[in-house]
């Protein structure tokens, strides 16, 4: 099985504009896939930094001198980076969500195609499944979460039909949920409301949209001054903050100015978004979501 296919893999490293001796930040190792090409890239002297809290990517870890695995979640990358004696880096490239892997992992529980465990940990270190979210979390709770992460308009009532479920019996696997989803919906909406559903509890699970806020606003401590950050996020939630981040600094969208209209922010945006092409859509269906943006330290 191929780990994970590396979605804008050229375009991203291209847009780190990679020093043959620069040290740099891959902050979702995942299959290696931009790591490997950062590497081809970088000279005797040069540094890679990657970050994956996934005990499965150890698989594909490069036996390379210049590289080093953290396996941590990136939200901790200024701690991890310090103590491997970094203060600074050239550029950072992070290719968000989940990867083909864990995906097509069935035991891996993210995926309504397999009947497995509800549990979507990208670390499975942690306490709290999307099992427990499911049979603990209120109603109110679940339909926030649904509202918020998966943007359904049927988010109040799968919201009830779960606690209404769970009252009989408990929702145990994948196979459970995905059931119950398409008793609440139509069937023309059944296959986009189970990716909603899904996404909306993964997100919840990993704390994605927090750990993505975090790690923006590390960049501008990591990174030296023109430093560059590539992120290629996979859902609109993500990418408004990405947008948000690199224009105004911030999550808001607020521009604030200076007395000489100047914009007050860390980073600036560099280009417009860079999205897949269709050949690579066609070969990697998976990429036909992304987009990619590039910031630079000021």
């Amino acid at each position: 099985m191929v780990y994970h296919t590396t979605v804008l893999l050229h375009e991203g490293v291209e847009a780190l504009k990679v020093k043959p001796d620069g040290v740099y930040v891959d902050a979702t190792f995942g299959g290696g896939g931009h790591s490997n090409v950062i590497l081809s890239h970088l000279s005797e002297n040069g540094r890679l930094i990657a970050f994956d809290q996934d005990p499965d990517a150890l698989r594909n870890v490069p036996n390379d001198p210049r590289f080093k695995l953290c396996q941590a979640n990136f939200r901790f990358m200024k701690n991890f980076l310090a103590v491997s004696g970094v203060e600074k880096v050239d550029g950072v490239i992070a290719d968000l969500g989940v990867s083909g892997f864990q995906f097509d992992e069935a035991d891996r529980g993210f995926s309504f195609r397999f009947d497995a465990v509800l549990d979507m940990r990208m670390n499975k270190s942690q306490a709290i499944s999307a099992k427990e979210l499911v049979n603990e979390a209120d109603q109110t709770e679940l339909k926030r979460i649904f509202r918020e992460y998966g943007e359904t308009t049927f988010a109040g009532l799968i919201a009830k039909k779960i606690v209404d479920q769970r009252e009989i019996s408990p929702l145990v696997t994948t196979g459970d949920l995905a059931t119950l989803i398409r008793s609440a919906v139509p069937e023309r909406k059944q296959k986009s409301e189970l990716t909603k559903i899904f996404q909306a509890l993964r997100i919840e699970v990993n704390d994605e949209m927090g750990v993505l806020e975090a790690f923006l606003m590390l960049l501008p401590d990591v990174l030296k001054q023109d430093g560059l950050a590539v992120v290629m996020s996979y859902h609109s939630l993500e990418d408004r903050l990405v947008k948000h981040f690199f224009r105004s600094g911030n999550f808001e969208d607020k521009l604030a100015k200076d007395v000489f209209g100047n914009i007050e922010r860390t980073m600036d945006p560099v280009g417009k978004v860079v999205v897949p092409s269709d050949e690579e859509i066609e070969i990697n269906p998976r990429a036909r979501s992304a987009k990619m943006r590039i910031g630079k330290k000021r």
